[in-house]
């Protein structure tokens, strides 16, 4: 797969850029076993997601390989970028076997009594029983303006997600039930089955993986503990976010069933294309007509920015396509690397629809003009002479 069309490693694993060893490691274990092919039998798409959740988890695990893909993408394990570089990339080859990563996480290999890995983790007696599930994560697209995007500000976001029944308080239980051993899992909260070759554990489908089921389920949840409902976050947009940024507010997921831990909100930006300004990273861009007799000899304009209007000094003699700079009149760096500029580019706009008298005037003008007047017109020609014969 072509390095463009790689997804971000910290997306794959659906960890944020600044996640510990110990949670991108969880996060591995938990969707690597979720794809792993033994457990996908014939199915391509789960093959290829746990390839690429072994590449990813290589890549981030490794402190080396982990800043040089912080600061150069997927380009930094490109050969063909690597090539000239000095190893200043420091990404090593190529990847190593997805299974021998899976192998290196849950200390399989062989040898030492401790059972197959698919047995320990897939199946087998014991342990590391997760109870009711955490809520999930929920994403919002959250269309802005240029300039709120570059200004910052506060938004209310209402949706609906599934939230903590009030009736039951999120236990699952009409008033005065009580809870018992699940029947199907023993009180293990998982169950195990036969796959082929090996064995599989899964949660409990009864019991959700509580261990326990209750006796009267609430009838305004069906014992979930949550149900759907409207709500509203309000969350901070820093200055200086652009399309593509992620906002996190923890907590304001889902709600977790039977009482367990929320799931977080993640706030996907979306800035809308300005009328007037276009956007080059923290610079900020614009194009602005002057006429022709403004460029030829020169004087001020007015110029809008997003925080009012600038004059700048246009020289005599500017060229259509002049590119003038306003400092800080940009985008601040969202890391607060400091302020970028607006970058004015000038379109000379040739006269239309001409009278007898401008016209005239012009043809006399024309008629005064040597090849000192257009001195571009002149080189261009002389370079060009040949063509023409």
């Amino acid at each position: 797969m072509a390095a463009s069309n790689k997804r971000d490693y910290y997306e794959v694993l659906g960890v944020e850029r600044d996640a510990t060893p110990e949670l991108m490691k969880k996060a591995y274990r938990k969707l690597a076993v979720q794809y792993h092919p033994d457990k996908n039998p014939g199915n391509k798409e789960a093959e290829e997601k746990f390839k690429e959740l072994g590449e990813a988890y290589e890549a981030l695990n490794d402190p080396q390989k982990r800043a040089a893909y912080d600061q150069y993408g997927h380009a930094a394990f490109d050969p063909r970028m690597r090539a000239g570089a000095g190893g200043a990339r420091g990404g090593g080859g190529g990847f190593h076997d997805p299974s021998d990563i899976f192998r290196d996480v849950f200390g399989g290999g062989g040898g030492g009594g401790g059972g197959s890995i698919f047995e320990q983790f897939f199946g087998g007696g014991g342990g590391d029983d997760e109870g009711p599930s955490q809520g999930e994560n929920l994403r919002y697209d959250l269309e802005i303006t240029l300039e709120e995007a570059v200004n910052g500000m506060e938004k209310e976001l209402s949706f609906s997600k599934p939230m903590r029944c009030e009736p039951c308080g999120g236990a699952g239980a009409e008033k005065g039930s009580k809870t018992i051993t699940c029947q199907t899992c023993g009180g293990r909260g998982q169950v195990t089955r036969n796959a082929g070759i090996i064995m599989m554990r899964q949660t409990c489908p009864r019991c959700s993986g509580a261990g326990k089921v209750i006796e009267r389920p609430c009838r305004a949840c069906n014992g979930e503990g949550r149900v759907n409902q409207k709500t509203s976050v309000r969350i901070r947009i820093p200055a200086g976010v652009d399309t593509g940024v992620r906002l996190r507010s923890t907590g304001n997921g889902a709600a977790g069933v039977r009482g367990a831990p929320n799931g977080d909100l993640h706030v996907m930006i979306h800035v809308q294309e300005h009328e007037i300004f276009g956007r080059n990273g923290r610079d900020l861009t614009c194009e602005v007509p002057i006429r022709f007799v403004q460029a030829a000899l020169g004087g001020e304009i007015d110029v809008p920015t997003l925080t009012g209007k600038a004059r700048i000094a246009i020289p005599s003699g500017t060229q259509s396509g002049s590119t003038f700079r306003l400092k800080t009149r940009g985008v601040k760096d969202l890391q607060g690397g400091g302020q970028g500029d607006l970058l004015v580019t000038v379109k000379v706009e040739i006269p239309q629809r001409l009278n007898a008298t401008q016209r005239a005037k012009l043809e006399e003008f024309a008629a005064l003009c040597d090849e000192s007047v257009n001195p571009q017109s002149k080189g261009f020609f002389d370079k060009a002479r040949n063509f023409f014969k």
